[in-house]
This record gives structure tokens, C-alpha cells and sequence, in this order.
């Protein structure tokens, strides 16, 4: 179960780096593919309410009940993360208004990507140095397992699902280098 955690925290680490280097384009002065923008947006966005919701609910209420002082940590995961769905809803209506060729400034654009970048990373790096730990501590196997039985049934397709509904966000993905 933690090994599944990682992984999808480094795909996800690497999804934000085909982000950054379309970040860096637009910081150079040029125009991104903006279409493979939204692909990686859509993506974030169908998994984060496909998988992470659920699982982060599913988990917090586990760690909640098992050991205290947990609620305060589950709380600030929770509203950290709908702080990131708002900022990514956000890019994801600024982009369906570039690709309609609407009136949107490049570098405010620019610096909401950069700010959702900063905080999903930030979000990553918080879940792996505080609640992992956690998990590891206080779930022996037997709730490991029952974590494992209670996700989404999509949790194991969903890359496969990105390599095929986007291949050319498949092939930057796998370019992309894993922080594993």
C-alpha cells in the first residue's frame, strides 16, 4: 500500500514536471503547447477527484480513529488540498480561454501555474514527510490491506488510462525524470 502511495506521488511529481518545463517556456517569452496543458489538467483534475479525494478521506479517518493529535494534520491535508482543486479549476478555465483564443495575460497565467506548482509540490512533500510516517507507524498489515480493498477500483488503471487517452502527454511523462 505505502509502495502504491509513492508511486503515484512520483507520477504525479512527474506530471507536474512536464508542467514546469511548459512553466519554463512561458517564462522564456514563447507559447507552450497549450493543448497538452490541458491534457495534463484534465488529468490531475479527473484523478484527484478519481483517486486522491477518496483515498485521502479513507485514510484520515483510519489515521483519526487509530491515533490523536492526527485531526489537526488531517485538517490542514484536507484544506490544503482544496486550496490546490480551486487553483487548478482555475488554470483550467484560463486555459479553455486561450485555446478559445480569448483574452488572457501570459504572465499572470504564468504565475497561477507557477503558485498551483509551488503548492502541489509543497502538498507532496508534506503528505510524504508527515502523514506517510504516520501510516507507517500506526497501520500494521492487516490495515494496510483493508486501505488497499477500500480505494477506488481505478487506482491501478490510471496510468494505463494516461497512456492511452494521451499519448503525447504519455510520451512527455515518460521522459520526464522520477524523484524515485
Amino acid at each position: 500500500m505505502l509502495t502504491q502511495l509513492r508511486q503515484d506521488h512520483a507520477n504525479m511529481a512527474r506530471l507536474l514536471h512536464v508542467l514546469q518545463l511548459k512553466h519554463k517556456t512561458l517564462a522564456d517569452g514563447e507559447r507552450p503547447d497549450f493543448r497538452l496543458i490541458r491534457e495534463v489538467v484534465d488529468y490531475i483534475l479527473d484523478y484527484m477527484n478519481g483517486f486522491t479525494i477518496p483515498l485521502e478521506r479513507i485514510c484520515s479517518d483510519q489515521l483519526v480513529a487509530k491515533a490523536s493529535g492526527i485531526h489537526e494534520l488531517s485538517t490542514r491535508l484536507a484544506e490544503d488540498y482544496q486550496h490546490l482543486h480551486e487553483q487548478l479549476m482555475r488554470l483550467s478555465q484560463d486555459i479553455d480561454m486561450i485555446l478559445m483564443d480569448g483574452v488572457m495575460p501570459m504572465d499572470k497565467f504564468a504565475d497561477d501555474l507557477k503558485s498551483y506548482l509551488e503548492a502541489h509540490r509543497a502538498y507532496l512533500r508534506a503528505e510524504r514527510e508527515e502523514l506517510f510516517p504516520l501510516i507507517r507507524e500506526h497501520f500494521d498489515e492487516d490495515d494496510l490491506a483493508r486501505l488497499a480493498d477500500e480505494l477506488p477500483a481505478r487506482a491501478g488503471t490510471e496510468l494505463a488510462r494516461l497512456q492511452e487517452a494521451y499519448p503525447e502527454l504519455y510520451t512527455e511523462f515518460r521522459e520526464a525524470p522520477s524523484p524515485l
